[in-house]
């Protein structure tokens, strides 16, 4: 009996070591799980702080974000602008390539015309050095061709003045030719006086003359007919070489004892000489 109280007491005994024992880790563990817990919500306070710090930065962030987008915005609003205005500046270029590449054609049409004028202006110069040059050798000829027409109407007015009258009607140029012929009177006759004739009048169609200058630059002729004859400016007269008919010519100036007549076709200044006879022609 006795050994089984001291087993008892012993198992007891070893009950109770073994409760402190356990008590006590129960208690470190205790400790040490309070321990841990302590350190646990330290750090969750800290993992707390740190997250409110965390959302702090977030929501800056964010707003960084925000401002960036807006800004991104911008500058996509400003890539949209600058690329139109690059393309405005591309089509602008391209324009004025063309327009400059226009201007060059064009210049170098406007050089070419230049010259062509310039060649133009020079064989004009020339021309008009050449037609100054005819303008004075026609002056000349022009002049000789009224001192020949003075001296023509100074001889007629002197043939005149001597008795040769100008402007008849001639029958034929042998008739007006030839001189007249004054019969001898017969021996113991006395020569009778003739009665002075009546004045001839002359006709006004079928006037008669002859050329007296032919102007083959100006294309016209001088008659021995003028206003005493009854010659007026635009009468037409025909035209005889050796009889035959050569054309017509115009009456273009009028003098007392002769008149200038133009040429109705130019080829007559080629046919007709000097001495041909004229007759007005009848309306």
């Amino acid at each position: 009996m006795a050994d089984k109280a001291k087993s008892s007491v012993l198992i007891l005994i070893i009950l109770v070591i073994v409760s402190i024992a356990l008590a006590g880790g129960v208690f470190f563990l205790l400790q040490k799980e309070k321990a841990k817990s302590v350190s646990l919500q330290e750090e969750l306070e800290d993992i707390k702080t740190r997250l409110r710090v965390t959302e702090g930065k977030l929501e800056e962030s964010k707003k960084t974000i925000a401002d960036v987008g807006d800004k991104l915005q911008q500058a996509q609003a400003q890539i949209t602008s600058l690329n139109a205005d690059l393309q405005q500046e591309k089509t602008a270029k391209e324009e004025a390539k063309a327009l400059i590449n226009q201007l060059r054609a064009d210049l170098d049409q406007q050089k070419g015309l230049r010259q062509d004028l310039e060649r133009k202006f020079t064989q004009s110069l020339k021309d008009t050095e050449k037609m100054q040059a005819q303008l004075k050798e026609f002056e000349y000829k022009k002049n000789e061709l009224e001192t020949k027409i003075k001296d023509l109407e100074t001889k007629t007015s002197e043939m005149q003045e001597q008795g040769v009258e100008l402007g008849k009607i001639v029958v034929s140029p042998e008739a007006a030719s030839a001189p007249a012929v004054k019969p001898a009177p017969a021996k113991g006759k006395k020569e009778k006086t003739p009665k002075p004739a009546a004045p001839a009048v002359a006709s006004t169609s079928g006037l008669e003359g002859k050329v007296l200058v032919i102007n083959k630059d100006y294309s016209f002729a001088v008659i021995n007919l003028g206003s005493k004859d009854g010659v007026d400016i635009g009468n037409v007269f025909s035209l005889y070489h050796n009889n035959k008919y050569i054309g017509d010519v115009k009456v273009e100036k009028v003098h007392d004892s002769m008149a200038a007549a133009g040429f109705v076709s130019p080829e007559m200044k080629d046919k007709v000489s000097e001495g041909d006879k004229v007759v007005r022609k009848t309306k």
